[in-house]
């Protein structure tokens, strides 16, 4: 059952996400799509509330009850992120916007964008091993040492993801030979001293 429930929820993310949008932009309902947007979370709370309740219920614990609980932990960390990131594209396809710009690849701007993902990722492992102990605790379930082996997951994440952003700091990617970068982004190319 909570695959099922899982599923409708990732589907409800989406749904919801594209219906906040298109009612901001195509039919320019600005305060229902302010609901519908704030509102995303609420799927993902649901599906924790009810994974609780089919712990609460007798049902043995399992990994899906874990990632029920991580659906929450990543709405919170990066559910922001991916809704202005959705914003931006619906907005330049449908709204004549300006087109968004990629994620910085080099320098310094690369290694503050990676120390934001992250802050993101560091917010969603901490939420989410908040929630697995909630259900450890406040549930009789059988099984609950799957929970263990998801809080490994957990640490390699977070580990994981700091690495990447201290290597970025320590070593920042440089641009190809030639390249003009503003904010970490190529913008152009120098024209060679022999072909001028």
């Amino acid at each position: 059952m909570i695959v099922t429930l899982i599923l409708a929820a990732e589907a409800a993310f989406w749904v919801v996400l594209a219906l906040g949008l298109a009612t901001r932009y195509l039919l320019r309902w600005r305060e229902v799509s302010t609901v519908l947007l704030v509102g995303l979370p609420v799927i993902d709370l649901a599906l924790f509330l009810l994974t609780f309740l089919d712990l609460r219920g007798g049902a043995t614990a399992s990994w899906t009850h874990a990632l029920a609980a991580s659906y929450l932990g990543f709405s919170v960390g990066y559910g922001p992120s991916v809704v202005r990131w959705a914003d931006a594209r619906f907005l330049h396809r449908f709204a004549g916007g300006p087109k968004p710009l990629p994620a910085p690849k080099y320098g310094t701007a690369r290694s503050r964008y990676e120390w934001v993902v992250c802050r993101r990722t560091l917010v969603s492992v901490a939420i989410t091993f908040a929630l697995i102990s909630a259900l450890k605790l406040f549930t009789d379930a059988a099984g609950t040492e799957v929970f263990d082996q998801w809080y490994w997951k957990l640490g390699i994440a977070a580990a994981v993801n700091t690495a990447i952003a201290v290597s970025y700091t320590l070593r920042p990617k440089e641009p190809p030979a030639g390249a003009i970068v503003e904010d970490g982004r190529i913008v152009g190319w120098r024209i060679p001293q022999q072909q001028r």
